[in-house]
């Protein structure tokens, strides 16, 4: 098959994608608005859960070079948030970290707990910012039973699901089947995270959403938009709030005609075929800081 007709099918299941992510809206179920959420104040608990992303996760080939068995050295939004609000900052993200095993040790994460192929992933070989033996999901109700003064917790999540069926699968993930499925799965297993959640907290929950590799490249773009999608469809019903990373980020990569890399939004990689990597460099991480405080309620 030429590479014109994959485009073509990645761009027709794409269409697909995005309109199933916008009907989801009306699958979802109707849930109670917790009480009036409390501003955040000095020195109160905020917990931050997630993918790599907000776990500052840089690839290898990044300078300075990482040292995976020190996880404070490790620095992404949440970091940033904390510091920026005076919060004290509980960071449960795991790089690799799929919708489904973060509720689940048992399901298959995409680097978490293990890799696509089922071999050992970061939890076996490094520390985390924290310890937990369980699932994230399970820390994070522990986490929220003993902090009930909690005021923040941040959430993103989905982008791995997507990973893990573009490297399980015989075409990528570009049939709309399949791109569906997984859209579904995360809508569902998203709901099922932020309703846990709202059983044992009632607080602000900002849900964090992607950016995009490449603006001016149609899938690229598309692919999140799906995805943001969802995740925005999910976090209505539960009342959380958006942070909206994707403008952010959009916005910023303007001055290079879309190009995240070129903007200086994506970490550097050293002697890669590609010149940049998929995690936000520092300034990323920074524009996606500012995204959540513009949707926090402060005091």
């Amino acid at each position: 098959m030429s590479r014109k007709s994959i485009c073509r099918r990645g761009i027709a299941a794409l269409a697909t994608a995005v309109a199933l992510g916008a009907s989801l809206t009306a699958t979802l179920p109707a849930s109670a608005a917790p009480a009036a959420q409390k501003p955040v104040f000095q020195g109160a608990p905020y917990l931050a859960l997630g993918d790599s992303v907000p776990f500052g996760y840089r690839e290898a080939s990044t300078l300075p070079t990482p040292n995976y068995n020190k996880p404070q050295s490790f620095v992404g939004f949440p970091e940033l948030v904390a510091l920026d609000l005076g919060l004290k900052l509980t960071n449960a993200s795991c790089p690799g970290e799929t919708t489904a095993s973060m509720i689940s040790i048992k399901r298959q994460s995409n680097g978490c707990l293990t890799q696509a192929d089922g071999s050992p992933g970061y939890r076996a070989a490094y520390p985390l910012h924290v310890t937990y033996y369980r699932s994230q999901l399970i820390y994070a109700v522990r986490w929220l039973k003993h902090h009930p003064n909690a005021r923040l917790v941040t959430l993103m999540i989905g982008a791995n699901d997507g990973f893990l069926c573009q490297e399980t699968t015989a075409d990528h993930c570009t049939s709309p089947s399949e791109l569906n499925a997984v859209l579904t799965k995360i809508s569902k297993n998203v709901q099922r995270i932020l309703a846990t959640l709202r059983q044992h907290y009632s607080g602000q929950i900002v849900v964090v959403n992607y950016y995009s590799l490449d603006y001016a490249d149609q899938n690229q773009t598309g692919l999140s938009t799906a995805l943001d999608q969802v995740l925005a469809n999910a976090a209505q019903q539960y009342s959380a709030k958006i942070a909206n990373g994707f403008h952010m980020f959009k916005r910023a990569a303007a001055q290079a005609k879309g190009d995240t890399c070129a903007a200086g939004l994506l970490t550097i990689l050293q002697d890669q075929q590609t010149p940049c990597g998929v995690h936000p460099s520092f300034g990323g991480q920074a524009l996606l800081a500012s995204a959540v405080e513009r949707v926090t309620t402060k005091s």
